[in-house]
């Protein structure tokens, strides 16, 4: 059960991640600086911060807090990402802390507590607390992007007004056991 758990959460985690990847590859280098106006955050300033809030909750994951004293979660909410090269290598290391401590959790700890702020977790709860940010900030970069795109968007998943092609297409290809999955 906890094996399976890990390999369903690694799973989610790797789908955001994409989601975010497929934004990226349709966006030219100045779209990652847009904002809607001067107080909602660009692209790059929502990587910066998936970036920062990785690093913290990921880094000594089994051992210490994950909010480490040297975060500075302020300073992630600023335009400090200049280019689209630093975009990438802050989302690249984001996302191999992440990894590498899903990695190491196996049946002989998995029942070590979490503490993130001081509060108490174990480390299903720490793994969905942290499952359901990063979906929303994934959420937020694919919105942007299709706010910047417009008719340009290429959807993510199923294009609008596509499903019933869709589901026509996966009946035919046999691909249907009484239920739908999210793989498109």
């Amino acid at each position: 059960m906890k094996t399976a758990y890990l390999e369903s959460a690694k799973k989610q985690f790797e789908y955001y991640k994409s989601v975010g990847e497929k934004t990226f590859d349709q966006l030219s280098e100045t779209d990652f600086f847009w904002q809607y106006n001067q107080e909602s955050n660009s692209i790059a300033i929502i990587v910066n911060h998936l970036w920062g809030n990785m690093r913290s909750r990921w880094t000594d994951f089994l051992n210490s807090d994950g909010e480490k004293q040297w975060r500075n979660r302020d300073m992630e909410f600023e335009p400090v990402i200049q280019s689209k090269e630093e975009l990438f290598q802050k989302w690249n290391e984001g996302w191999v802390c992440l990894f590498d401590a899903l990695d190491m959790i196996n049946e002989d700890n998995f029942d070590t507590k979490i503490y993130i702020r001081n509060q108490e977790h174990s480390i299903l709860e720490a793994i969905n607390r942290q499952l359901a940010h990063y979906a929303y900030h994934t959420g937020q970069i694919a919105y942007i992007g299709r706010m910047i795109l417009g008719s340009k968007w290429k959807s993510l998943t199923i294009p609008k007004g596509k499903s019933d092609e869709f589901n026509n297409a996966k009946f035919a290809r046999g691909k249907h056991k009484g239920h739908f999955s999210d793989e498109h």
